[in-house]
């Protein structure tokens, strides 16, 4: 079954039905529908690394914010590894029997250089004098990695896709959070179960108890792979479901399973976002294109 496509602001996006039971989180798979970005970008396009109007993308980052009546998007620089960004509101050095002390949120350490809400005026202004430069942290996160995981309320999430896989998780019982970016290459390096790991290993998660859900992606349909017998290990060519074609959505539930995650929490869209390039960015149907958002975040009781 799909998710659903839900509508808010102007903005369309998809949920997953076993994330959106939950009501403290907030999560959607925006499409690229409405938004500012015009010509291959046409859209919510809300990368600053593609080419785009640094304004434009500055105005769809907020449009997000607002629909999801938040103040803060925390981008991370994704590079097809496997490497994963913690942000906890604990100190390293603390006990597990402590992890759950309050903290209170004024006092959280910005641990981020993400997007928020009142940046809006100043990241327009500052679009407008330097729309050459797209280097600076004012517009995008600078931390690198492909996976990221918080237990802080408030903060957003987001993976930026354009066929590779945007993975949401939660664990309702430790209330964490987790978007993961899985390409083609941090597939095969199990990103996926990587992050849930981290999940047990640094939030004391269950796997049993994570809900999961695999965005819009590239299907088997069109996950095409001409030189696949030197890119992809031939531990991997079970996945091959016709000449050429894999099914990397078969890969990340067998990789979720493989750590203790119950196929019952695991939601696929089964949503080709080459097939669908009318509803979201594809690399592979149009190579100068954007990135769609998948976003979620724990929220405060305020907002729900």
């Amino acid at each position: 079954m799909p998710p659903e496509l839900s509508k808010k602001n102007g903005l369309h996006f998809y949920q997953f039905p076993n994330l959106a039971q939950f009501t403290e989180i907030k999560h959607g798979m925006f499409t690229r529908l409405s938004g500012f970005s015009k010509g291959p970008f046409q859209g919510l396009n809300v990368s600053v690394n593609v080419g785009d109007d640094p304004e434009s993308v500055a105005r769809n980052r907020h449009a997000i914010l607002t629909c999801l009546d938040e103040d803060e998007l925390v981008f991370i620089h994704q590079v097809h590894g496997s490497d994963i960004i913690l942000l906890s509101q604990f100190q390293n050095d603390e006990k597990p029997s402590h992890r759950r002390r309050p903290v209170s949120r004024k006092v959280l350490k910005i641990l981020d250089s993400g997007f928020r809400r009142n940046d809006n005026k100043r990241l327009l202004k500052l679009a407008l004098l330097k729309k050459e430069n797209t280097d600076t942290p004012l517009i995008h996160n600078n931390q690198t990695g492909d996976a990221i995981i918080t237990d802080i309320p408030g903060k957003m999430l987001v993976i930026q896709t354009a066929d590779c896989q945007p993975v949401l998780l939660f664990d309702p019982n430790q209330k964490v959070v987790a978007a993961v970016h899985s390409g083609w290459r941090g597939s095969l390096q199990n990103i996926i179960g990587k992050t849930i790991m981290s999940m047990v290993h640094h939030f004391h998660c269950s796997p049993e108890k994570i809900i999961a859900g695999v965005g819009p992606s590239l299907g088997p349909c069109c996950c095409e792979f001409v030189h696949y017998r030197k890119e992809i290990p031939d531990s991997f060519w079970k996945y091959q479901k016709k000449e050429n074609h894999f099914d990397f959505w078969e890969l990340s539930q067998d990789q979720m399973l493989e750590t203790g995650v119950r196929t019952n929490n695991i939601h696929i869209s089964g949503l080709c976002t080459k097939c669908r390039n009318d509803l979201f960015f594809s690399y592979r149907r149009q190579k100068i294109t954007g990135r769609c958002a998948g976003v979620i975040g724990l929220t405060y009781s305020d907002r729900r």
